[in-house]
């Protein structure tokens, strides 16, 4: 099960180079001129999670296999890209692609670094990608106006339906607002996800700084976390400088760079999670002598669709799944303890995974 997660922002902001730093590649180019990015760049990250280390110690794991994310590194937005500007298509339909998004801003002043709009303000930056996303959006669902109608005519429900959602949803798009603010009831969530909005997905801003301001922030970063409040949206304050300088340093220098910046961990560490975070997904584990592994799953994921991302049979053969809080796991000293103290518990079909579970599926093949 593949989740992805897709940087965007404006030319010149640190994009590609944060991606760099993340997946500790070079497979984005990073320059200073706009559109060095053309095709998205695909990278697979590990989410850091110091749980998987305990539990592989008390089980004696041969192998530790944490848990994945994918980051998305799509060209530089420009004002007018829903008109196709820039690489504005070719953009535009690299985000439907994703799950969530992150917007990259410019939090830094730098006059040997090019502004494409030759300014430094990173809420106008969120401004015009928010802007040009709605603008795509608007034009979608007003071309599909005259062909709803044609099937409504024709009885069809569905297409009614759809109508009727997409009549709630213009109003927000043409005042200016997301389409991801809509009130949507769960019943349909299957019909709004199907319209594919760009601004209906989650959005995480990351505020790239100075070096100086990597611990603190700056007034630029404050300006973007008091939007992100008050928009319930995530926040993360990062330089992208210096993760890009952390990743070329050999790992048992990592830690005293950090110490010198006081930082207790990389910024990549925090985006990562705030990325796993924004896409409503929770860690189960699977813990025994060959590997201790981390799996992903959304909110909400009953055991036997939790035991699929194992494997299909998994789920199609489910009978129960043992279950260990992981906190008991750690404290009871691992599955044997646990089950000796009546903390292993015997889960049905309708149980709910939660995050940091320690399962063990049954199943009849």
């Amino acid at each position: 099960m593949g989740f992805k997660c897709g940087i965007v922002g404006l030319p010149n902001v640190g994009k590609s180079t944060l991606f760099n730093a993340l997946t500790q590649s070079a497979q984005a180019q990073a320059a200073n001129y706009p559109f060095c990015t053309i095709e998205p760049n695909v990278g697979e990250v590990p989410v850091p999670d110091p749980r998987l280390d305990k539990l592989a110690a008390i089980a004696k794991s041969e192998q530790i296999i944490p848990t994945r994310l994918t980051f998305v590194d799509i060209a530089g937005l420009v004002r007018g890209a829903s008109q196709g500007e820039g690489l504005g298509n070719q953009f535009l339909a690299h985000i439907r692609e994703v799950d969530a998004i992150a917007y990259v801003l410019r939090c830094f002043e730098n006059p040997d670094v090019i502004h494409v709009e030759g300014r430094i303000d990173p809420i106008a930056d969120a401004d015009t990608i928010e802007t040009e996303l709605m603008l795509a959006d608007l034009e979608s669902l007003e071309r599909r106006l005259p062909i709803l109608e044609k099937k409504i005519r024709a009885q069809e429900k569905e297409a009614k339906q759809t109508l009727e959602l997409i009549e709630r949803i213009l109003p927000l798009l043409r005042e200016g607002k997301p389409a991801r603010l809509v009130p949507i009831e769960e019943e349909e969530r299957a019909l709004f996800n199907a319209l594919g909005l760009l601004t209906s997905k989650p959005v995480l801003y990351v505020c790239n700084v100075d070096e100086a301001s990597t611990a603190t922030g700056n007034t630029y970063s404050a300006l973007v976390e008091k939007r992100a409040n008050a928009e319930g949206a995530g926040c993360v304050v990062i330089s992208a400088k210096i993760e890009a300088e952390l990743a070329e340093l050999p790992e048992a220098e990592r830690q005293g760079y950090l110490a010198e910046l006081g930082l207790a961990e990389p910024g990549l560490n925090r985006l990562i999670r705030e990325g796993y975070k924004l896409l409503g997904l929770v860690t189960y584990f699977t813990a025994g002598p060959k590997e201790a592994r981390a799996w992903t799953v959304p909110e909400g994921t009953r055991a036997p669709q939790a035991a699929g991302v194992i494997h299909t049979d998994f789920e199609k053969g489910f009978i129960r799944a043992e279950t260990i809080p992981y906190d008991d796991y750690i404290s009871l000293g691992g599955e044997a303890g646990a089950r000796d103290a009546g903390k292993l518990r015997l889960e049905g079909k309708e149980y709910v995974v939660k995050d940091g579970d320690v399962l063990h599926f049954r199943f009849a093949t």
